[in-house]
């Protein structure tokens, strides 16, 4: 008897064919169907307060332009003369990029004006939506419809 190659085949084999094609096309389907991992991400509602609007100037500490959102530090002097530090939450470095900010746009010891909405738990936090450069220049940094 000759031997035939390809009938000894998983996939060929008659018995095993259809089985294991079904096992292929499960595979598939469940690698396709499969949830990709989701990122978990906070709601603007849930960190910050939508009516409490600011606008403080202060000198800034640092940037950090890291994903998913960039983050302004500015040392600020409160009404009795105490210098408070406030982090500004922003939108992502590639967004803030498209928007014109660099690394080098701001820089620790400038003096600037950051707008945004005050943090719910009464932190000094904010979510940024404008900041203003000494230049007179100013960028936006979150939209009023999502901010950051």
């Amino acid at each position: 008897k000759k031997y035939n190659r390809r009938r000894s085949h998983p996939f060929v084999d008659g018995k095993n064919s259809m089985h294991s094609r079904w096992k292929l096309i499960a595979a598939c389907a469940c690698f396709c169907l499969a949830p990709a991992p989701v990122m978990a991400h906070h709601s603007f509602a849930a960190e910050y307060d939508g009516t409490k609007y600011i606008k403080i100037s202060g000198t800034v500490v640092k940037l950090d332009m890291v994903n998913p959102h960039c983050w302004i530090y500015l040392d600020v002097r409160d009404d009795g003369g105490k210098v408070v530090t406030w982090k500004f939450e922003t939108a992502s470095p590639i967004n803030l990029f498209r928007r014109g900010l660099r690394k080098d746009t701001i820089k620790p010891g400038m003096e600037v004006t950051m707008e945004g909405y005050v943090a719910k738990d009464g932190s000094p936090a904010a979510i940024a939506q404008r900041l203003h450069l000494p230049d007179g220049n100013m960028i936006i940094l979150g939209t009023e419809v999502h901010p950051g």
